[in-house]
């Protein structure tokens, strides 16, 4: 049983990330919903559309920079202890420095655990809609590609002619196995290409050796053959990264099927273990910021601490990001790149933990 200055700093601490969470809330939907009134202005969908796509929305870009609402949430804990001399009276009970640093780790990696594995999985879902909806208006509407247990399908619409394409695997900038059914605008058959390879590094693609089979006769062609499409390689490593919109049994699924086209799988690994991570980032993030105010005058004014919490989370964002950067490029291994900061972070806190309690 928690005692009762135990449950009070507890409360306390809960209801600054609540408010916190509630002004980057207000936040993010006011600057998101210009983009989706921008992305619409020329569409009769009504008025309510995009503010209902940006509700839909917001729960996932919150999740993001949760972290650094933890960060900001851990200094407003902290000034209200501060400018109601709570600090002084709480020793007085045996409360030191480092216990109020213990509750607060235990109520981060509670809340964490609770955030990843109810809230992660509610946004993901209504991300998952509001890509769903949003595609649906896209221009790209006509064209799409999906990966499934018979490997990458693609449906492109070009030049008056309809292409259904499939292909075994994905290498580098090269499909392998691949038939493309090309269709006039009725639907009607045309011809059947089939190739090994086939180089798909811009629009224009590249088929090697194509067997094409036209009114049921099969001929075999002795050049390459070139066909346009709306699709190169960065086009579809581009249509399947919405990983923020699948929850982690998704991601697993998704990752199988990455394997079995023989895709790159490192950005998958990198949001699974990110997402595994989490309680843990958040966690540390709590930590350093409680080390950071020990260490600080308290007689800094309030804006100060607001410009440092935005200065530290800016910081430590792009340090994140360059590490995540590194593990998806294969530069460093993906576990790497997602424990390594943080075992960095670890040791700054580990080092502030020291003579803590004479602060």
């Amino acid at each position: 049983m928690l005692k009762t200055y135990e449950l009070y700093l507890v409360k306390l601490y809960l209801k600054k990330i609540f408010i916190i969470s509630l002004i980057f809330l207000c936040l993010i939907f006011i600057l998101s919903i210009f983009d989706e009134i921008s992305f619409f202005k020329k569409m009769d969908v009504g008025f309510f559309l995009p503010f209902f796509l940006t509700a839909l929305n917001t729960p996932a870009t919150l999740f993001e920079i949760f972290p650094f609402i933890f960060l900001i949430s851990t200094q407003f804990f902290f000034l209200e202890l501060i400018d109601k001399n709570e600090l002084e009276a709480l020793k007085i009970y045996g409360l030191n420095n480092f216990k109020i640093i213990k509750i607060l780790f235990f109520t981060s990696l509670t809340t964490g655990i609770i955030l990843i594995t109810f809230f992660y999985y509610f946004s993901s879902k209504l991300q998952f809609l509001y890509f769903d909806l949003k595609n649906g208006y896209s221009s790209d509407n006509k064209y799409l590609a999906v990966f499934t247990n018979n490997g990458l399908w693609i449906k492109d619409e070009i030049d008056e002619k309809i292409f259904i394409i499939n292909a075994s695997v994905i290498e580098g900038y090269l499909l392998k196995d691949v038939t493309i059914n090309e269709f006039n605008n009725e639907f009607n058959l045309i011809q059947i290409i089939k190739s090994s390879e086939v180089d798909i590094s811009n629009t224009q693609w590249i088929i090697f050796n194509p067997f094409i089979s036209i009114n049921n006769t099969n001929t075999q062609s002795g050049k390459n053959l070139h066909i346009n499409t709306h699709f190169d390689h960065k086009k579809i490593n581009r249509l399947f990264k919405n990983l923020t919109s699948l929850n982690i049994l998704e991601l697993l699924n998704l990752k199988k099927d990455y394997k079995s086209l023989g895709y790159s799988t490192s950005e998958i690994e990198s949001q699974l273990s990110g997402l595994l991570s989490f309680p843990v980032y958040l966690t540390l993030m709590t930590l350093f910021s409680s080390i950071i105010m020990f260490n600080i005058q308290r007689n800094k004014p309030f804006i100060f601490h607001v410009i440092l919490g935005i200065f530290l989370s800016v910081l430590i964002y792009y340090f994140y990001y360059l590490f995540n950067l590194l593990g998806i490029t294969g530069k460093i291994p993906v576990l790497a790149s997602v424990w390594l900061p943080f075992f960095l972070l670890t040791i700054f806190i580990v080092i502030g933990l020291v003579r803590i309690n004479e602060k």
